[in-house]
């Protein structure tokens, strides 16, 4: 019996050519792994979320379309997750910061659920983080004054059902404030 091929049949693995495959190689999570390109572009862009994609490709060595290819996958792929501006808090006449320690009377699931909710509805919360430690939550919070914080913290806080205590530490000098992540290697 002839081997012969049919124009609808595949080549053996050991009749294939050894063609250089264009699909990018992935993770364990199915992610695709960054290379030395994608980490420039992620880095440069966080530098400059306005900077014009013919100047990231000037900087990364591709032409505009595979350069804008890249950047639209990292940004369907998750890794980018937007893009703004950062404004400044005191121009705005929001020059108090504050971190607060929030600690629940009971740590069971609908008391979690009751104070994310609660704070989410909260523009003056910046940040709120659930931690693990001698309290629950950890909050970054921005206000305009001293007065603001006090009603703040009594009428938003205080009075969420389940909050138990809660501590402030008012920033008196921001030392670094950055959005910018390390992108590993």
């Amino acid at each position: 019996m002839t081997n012969r091929k049919t124009p609808l049949s595949e080549p053996r693995p050991e009749e294939a050519p050894a063609v250089r495959s264009h699909r990018r190689e992935r993770d364990e999570d199915g992610a695709v792994k960054l290379d030395r390109i994608d980490r420039k572009l992620l880095t440069r862009l966080q530098q400059d979320g306005r900077a014009a994609v013919s100047q990231l490709a000037r900087e990364v060595n591709l032409t505009v379309t595979p350069a804008l290819e890249r950047v639209r996958r990292l940004e369907s792929g998750g890794y980018i997750d937007g893009y703004f501006a950062r404004l400044n808090a005191r121009k705005l006449g929001l020059g108090l910061l504050a971190y607060v320690e929030v600690t629940l009377d009971r740590t069971t699931p609908d008391a979690f659920e009751r104070f994310k909710q609660v704070m989410l509805a909260h523009d003056e919360v910046m940040e709120c983080h659930m931690v693990a430690g001698g309290f629950d939550y950890l909050l970054k919070v921005r206000v305009s004054d001293m007065e603001s914080y006090r009603r703040f913290l009594g009428d938003r806080i205080a009075s969420v059902r389940g909050v138990h205590q809660t501590h402030t530490y008012f920033v008196m000098e921001e030392v670094k404030s950055t959005h910018v992540i390390v992108v590993p290697h």
